[in-house]
C-alpha cells in the first residue's frame, strides 16, 4: 500500500476498536520509567501514549504523514513529549541497541519485507530488552476480513509478504528465532456494535484502506458493501453483534 492509503481518513477512530489489544500488548511489556521506548508503525500514537503516561521515553515511526501528523497533535493536546517521525520499519534511522523496548500493535506486520522488518527490529533492541508485537491470525475475524476484500485490492507488489502471515507462529519464529527468546500466545479482542449499517459507516469513512479502495473503484462500491457486511454475519449475537478478532501476542527478549 501506498504510504497515503492509511491516513485517508481518521484512522484514531478504528484504532479506538483495539484499545484492549493495546493495553495487553504494554502490559505484557512491563512499562517503566525512563525505559527508552521505540514503537513501530505506531498509527495515531495509542501504544505509545500509554507508554509515555509511566515515564518512559518514548519514539514514535510510523510511514503515513498523516498518522504521524494526528499522533503529534494528539501527544500535544495530551501533554507528552513523545518524538513522533515518518519513518520506515524495514530501515530505521536508529544505532543499533537503542532502545530497551520495541514495540508494535498490528503496524509493522504491514512492511512488505518481512525479513528486513524483522532484522530492524532485532538491530535496534539492546540485548536484554524487549520485544512486543501483535498481529492478526489469518483464520481468526480479521483475517476473514481482509479476505473478503481481496478480491477488490490490486495486486500486492512482486515478493510482498502478506501481513496474515505475522499471525502464523512458525512464520514469526522463522523471522525473529535466532535474535530473541520468543513466548508467543493467542489473544482475543473484542468488539461490540449494534448493527452492521454501524460498523460499516465506520470502517468505509475512517479505515484508509477501505476508503481509498471506494474512491479508486467507486462503481463497485456496493459490491465492496455487500462483502464487507456478508463478512459480518458471523458476528450475530442477539440483536446485535459481538466480534471476538484473534491475534498474536509475540513478546521476546533479545539475546
Amino acid at each position: 500500500m501506498s504510504v497515503d492509503v492509511w491516513g485517508a481518513g481518521p484512522f484514531e477512530l478504528v484504532e479506538a476498536t483495539i484499545a484492549d489489544m493495546h493495553e495487553t500488548l504494554v502490559a505484557s511489556l512491563l512499562p517503566a520509567a525512563g525505559a527508552q521506548w521505540l514503537d513501530v508503525g505506531c498509527g495515531t500514537g495509542a501504544v505509545a501514549e500509554r507508554a509515555a503516561r509511566v515515564g518512559a521515553t518514548v519514539t514514535g515511526r510510523d510511514l503515513s504523514p498523516a498518522l504521524v501528523a494526528t499522533a503529534k497533535r494528539r501527544a500535544a493536546e495530551h501533554g507528552l513529549a513523545i518524538d513522533y517521525a515518518v519513518g520506515d520499519a524495514q530501515q530505521l534511522e536508529f544505532d543499533d541497541a537503542s532502545f530497551d523496548v520495541v514495540s508494535s500493535s498490528v503496524g509493522a506486520i504491514f512492511a512488505p519485507n518481512h525479513l528486513a522488518t524483522a532484522r530492524e527490529l532485532a538491530r535496534v533492541t539492546r540485548p536484554g530488552g524487549r520485544l512486543g508485537l501483535t498481529a492478526w491470525r489469518p483464520d481468526g475475524r480479521v483475517g476473514t476480513f481482509f479476505k473478503a476484500l481481496a478480491p477488490f485490492q490490486p495486486p500486492p507488489p512482486e515478493g510482498a509478504g502478506s501481513s496474515l502471515d505475522w499471525g502464523d507462529e512458525g512464520h514469526v519464529r522463522d523471522l525473529l528465532g535466532e535474535a530473541f527468546d520468543l513466548e508467543v500466545s493467542t489473544e482475543v479482542s473484542q468488539l461490540t456494535f449494534e448493527s452492521a449499517e454501524e460498523n460499516w459507516q465506520l470502517f468505509s469513512t475512517a479505515f484508509g484502506p477501505i476508503v481509498t479502495l471506494l474512491a479508486a473503484q467507486p462503481d463497485r462500491a456496493e459490491e465492496i458493501k455487500e462483502a464487507f457486511m456478508a463478512n459480518l454475519e458471523a458476528d450475530r449475537d442477539g440483536d446485535g453483534y459481538r466480534q471476538e478478532r484473534t491475534y498474536l501476542l509475540i513478546r521476546g527478549t533479545r539475546n
